[in-house]
């Protein structure tokens, strides 16, 4: 009974973020608590929004993932349902830590000024920036050392990644989460309305969905955001969860050249000017990922400079990542458009 009480606020915590498509899409970020010598944290390829209708937490031995941190050692290669950001947790010292992939905290972290520039929005917190680290081990060593360096910190900022938040219990991690969304707020551009009858047509041609949402089809009417995607990959699960390696995919082709041959083998198609049709084997967890990558895209500004992942960083994301997490977090999830 005193476990589930302890764990009932970090569930709920994790449902609420879990439904917020601007802190996390699909089944990226995690949450965890330490109790009784556990980490307690969200399992590999779980939603957080069904924390409070699945059993998306698993119970691992604290000492024993610390020591293969420390020995180098994946918690993984012991605990294969553990998140991949498992050893992160554990090194924190925080009670309560929660890892999301706050859109308006990414739209910040992709940008090459992004230390400067946090400095000033985050003046007074408790923070520190890493620089882009491989999710891991890699990500918790660099993180024992910054925090080395300056104990106390309760908030990270990742290059081109997301955030992370440390406290005593959930409340006090909730209350800092909504502290951090308000000084890094941007708000989304304005952007030219879709074309939705050439979008349809196109479609139907394809045997394609039409997405219902505008911000999505800003991907193909906004000529800041089409220049953006062209430059390269912003983070992680965004080559991940289209399981590309390069920027090709997400840049725009034009409505008069298009041919069906050509792309049907594509997730999807961003079309210049006039929006975006999906493919129907898109999974619910790529198209939540397609739409986290629309809002971030519209929060990067014409003259931002962007810092986009290298190609060495890239392929190392997808060896370390995909072989498991792109299966789990589509597992359950197919359907649902």
């Amino acid at each position: 009974m005193t476990q589930e009480k302890e764990l009932t606020p970090l569930l709920e915590l994790s449902a609420r973020v879990g439904q917020n498509p601007l802190l996390t899409q699909a089944s990226t970020g995690n949450a965890s608590i330490k109790l009784d010598g556990r980490l307690w944290i969200k399992a590999s390829g779980k939603w957080m929004a069904d924390a409070l209708c699945e059993d998306i937490l698993v119970p691992l031995d604290l000492a024993e993932v610390k020591e293969c941190a420390r020995r180098g050692i994946d918690p993984t290669v012991l605990y294969s349902n553990a998140s991949i950001e498992t050893s992160m947790h554990a090194v924190l010292p925080h009670r309560v830590v929660l890892h999301v992939h706050c859109v308006k905290t990414i739209a910040w972290a992709v940008r090459e000024d992004a230390p400067a520039q946090l400095g000033h929005l985050l003046h007074g917190l408790r923070w520190q920036w890493i620089p882009y680290v491989q999710s891991g081990l890699a990500l918790a060593r660099a993180i024992e050392q910054a925090l080395s360096i300056r104990a106390g910190t309760d908030l990270l900022v990742l290059g081109n990644h997301g955030l992370v938040i440390g406290g005593d219990d959930c409340a006090a991690v909730e209350d800092l989460v909504g502290e951090v969304q308000r000084r890094l707020a941007i708000s989304p551009r304005l952007t030219p309305y879709p074309d939705y009858a050439a979008l349809a047509d196109m479609a139907d041609r394809f045997s394609w969905d039409l997405p219902d949402d505008d911000d999505v089809h800003a991907l193909g009417t906004d000529p800041i955001s089409r220049r953006v995607l062209s430059g390269g990959l912003l983070y992680p699960c965004q080559a991940v969860f289209s399981n590309s390696s390069t920027a090709e995919l997400f840049r725009s082709v034009r409505y008069y050249d298009m041919d069906e041959r050509l792309y049907r083998d594509r997730p999807f198609l961003i079309i210049e000017d006039r929006g975006v049709i999906l493919n129907r084997t898109m999974t619910r967890a790529e198209r939540a990922m397609i739409g986290g990558l629309s809002q971030v895209v519209g929060r990067i500004s014409d003259t931002s400079p962007i810092r986009y992942l290298t190609e060495a960083e890239v392929h190392e994301s997808a060896r370390v990542v995909t072989n498991n997490y792109r299966e789990l977090a589509n597992a359950g999830h197919d359907s649902g458009r």
